[in-house]
């Protein structure tokens, strides 16, 4: 009987083996690490639907000139940046735009007593532990994770928060701190000397070297 196959096709599966499988296993690999870093992935700049169309940071925060921490109001105090309630938001809207269709839901939410279900935009891991009061009081603003609040109509994350991303700010924290009166100022931008007056500001606020904030146990805990 003949011979079907050339005497080099077993050199040819083995070099095809030896050499195909770990490329397409490489390439399998870096696929998988850009579609789980992507931006897609991690619902950047996705807008997040809230109840009754949400609330309008764009005007609030951007036109009215709002602070954060009038509804935030525990972000320099506590862990979490409460959810104001609806007690909050009535402070002014028994006021204004008392009639207006597009508080129905609001004023529903006060008059039965009943928490807005508002949708969360950054979900921590429960593996990650992460302090707001610490990181606004040594500095960090809230523009610098959450972007220009001021100008979203609708809430949506600007940064996916890998951790490397952290660490960048925890190896190196004089990039990136300002002085505490501008924590809360969206349009603040680093001065030209932002290196020499973060190395001052961070001896001022007592901030630990990146030794001690790349410790595993600062975030995991």
């Amino acid at each position: 009987m003949a011979q079907i196959f050339d005497r080099r096709a077993n050199t040819i599966a083995k070099t095809l083996l030896l050499v195909g499988l770990p490329l397409l296993l490489a390439l399998a690999s870096g696929a998988w690490w850009f579609y789980t870093r992507s931006d897609w992935v991690r619902d950047v700049n996705i807008p997040v639907t809230q109840p009754g169309g949400g609330y309008n940071h764009l005007l609030h925060v951007g036109g009215f000139k709002l602070d954060c921490r009038y509804c935030h109001n525990s972000v320099e105090i506590s862990s979490s940046a409460n959810i104001p309630p609806t007690e909050t938001c009535m402070g002014c809207h028994s006021q204004v735009l008392t009639n207006s269709p597009k508080l129905a839901f609001l004023r529903d939410s006060y008059a039965n007593d009943t928490p807005i279900q508002w949708n969360k935009v950054h979900n921590i891991p429960d593996f990650v532990y992460f302090n707001h009061s610490i990181h606004v009081n040594k500095g960090v603003g809230c523009a610098t994770c959450h972007g220009r609040i001021d100008q979203m109509t609708v809430v949506y994350k600007a940064q996916p928060m890998y951790m490397v991303w952290c660490l960048e700010c925890h190896r190196e924290p004089e990039k990136f701190i300002r002085p505490k009166d501008q924590v809360f100022n969206m349009a603040w931008t680093p001065p030209a000397d932002q290196l020499s007056q973060g190395l001052r500001l961070k001896d001022e606020y007592r901030i630990r070297d990146a030794i001690a904030l790349t410790k595993c146990s600062i975030c995991h805990r």
